[in-house]
């Protein structure tokens, strides 16, 4: 026994030396988590982008708050609290141009976070709740056309519908939510066959990959797993709609777990890892926010998913974060596996605002897990 021991000691007081023990417990800890989380999110806020064509509380800023409203939650420093509350009074409180349109109503999600401190401040609600009213007014449901509306406006609906206790915005949610899975399209765009979903019509069947398969975006089907998250996360837990939710995001990971790469990222195109293949960070991050939020509230294995999960985040932090907290392989916008390519660690993508959002609420969520 005291051989072994001996062995055991020289072995540890080897690896960690060289780092590698130290390295494996950090990038689980709280610690390191807190860390990362802070030097992307301040990365990002030294270095904001002015865009030229999208309105400041556009999906792209929008997207990136949420993940600023995660690390207040996470970190409790009112430095970020702050950072979003001075954006949304920059903005006036107030939702796109486009009144009907998910990309212009996805501000909505920080500005209601931030009305739920201090719900006395009814700006704070006002303009966005407008919004999502003068789409109950109608009988209009085919609005989200494309998959990342999902995330972009479910979530804002989820958060009306319980500060009001009103569930017309849950039922309008489900309508449009169900007409973008089951109708738009030839049948729908989620795949009952892959558990995985086209990103718009465009890429329905007959449509497929090079390689012959069909075309599931990475990013898009992220973007789905975050909106069903953040909408399960404010519906009430006697809703009924819960069932078809979580029963979808289980399917869907059961489906990712396949197609999961060897070094723990996902490829552009989830059945095609010849077309643009490699490693990108906005589908994985979402994937792993995703699993790692299902782990937290008991809704998947856990012995079975954390490995996929532990797997995920080490590639994130220790391949996509560069020492000044700006992120690697960040597929800029687009559709589709071809656009905003090439993707490396070292290529600036056009906006990289909603892929540091996505990064961040990743880690909001491996910081939780137990």
């Amino acid at each position: 026994m005291k051989r072994y021991a001996i062995v055991f000691l020289c072995l540890y007081t080897a690896c960690s030396s060289i780092g590698l023990l130290n390295d494996v417990e950090n990038i689980y800890s709280k610690k390191y988590i807190t860390e990362i989380m802070k030097k992307v999110c301040d990365w990002q806020i030294a270095n904001p982008k002015v865009m030229n064509n999208t309105n400041p509380n556009g999906w792209i800023r929008s997207a990136f708050y949420t993940g600023v409203m995660e690390t207040y939650y996470t970190t409790n420093d009112e430095k970020y609290l702050n950072q979003a509350l001075n954006w949304a009074e920059e903005s006036g409180w107030k939702t796109g141009k486009r009144l009907r349109h998910a990309d212009d109503q996805c501000c909505g999600q920080t500005y209601i976070d931030l009305y739920l401190m201090d719900p006395s401040i009814e700006e704070r609600i006002r303009d966005i709740k407008a919004c999502i009213d003068n789409m109950l007014a109608t009988d209009k449901i085919d609005d989200w056309s494309w998959i990342d509306l999902l995330h972009m406006a479910m979530p804002v609906f989820a958060r009306l519908g319980t500060i009001y206790k009103d569930n017309r915005y849950f039922d309008r949610m489900h309508e449009m939510y169900l007409y973008t899975k089951l109708k738009h399209g030839t049948n729908g765009l989620y795949s009952t066959e892959d558990h995985l979903w086209w990103r718009d019509k465009d890429f329905d069947p007959p449509y497929t990959e090079p390689n012959g398969e069909d075309c599931y975006w990475s990013r898009g089907n992220g973007w789905v797993v975050a909106a069903l998250v953040r909408t399960l996360e404010f519906l009430p837990e006697d809703n009924h709609y819960r069932k078809e939710y979580l029963r979808t995001l289980k399917q869907m990971f059961k489906a990712l777990v396949k197609v999961q790469r060897s070094d723990g990222y996902w490829n552009v195109s989830l059945h095609d890892p010849t077309n643009f293949g490699g490693k990108e960070l906005t589908g994985t991050a979402m994937f792993t926010y995703g699993m790692a939020w299902a782990i937290n509230n008991g809704i998947i294995n856990k012995k079975k998913y954390l490995p996929v999960v532990n797997k995920a985040w080490n590639a994130l932090v220790t391949e996509s974060v560069h020492p000044n907290g700006f992120l690697g392989y960040v597929q800029g916008t687009g559709k589709e596996p071809k656009d905003s390519q090439p993707v490396g660690y070292d290529n600036v993508p056009n906006f990289e605002d909603f892929g540091l959002g996505c990064l961040l609420l990743a880690g909001s969520e491996v910081y939780k897990i137990k």
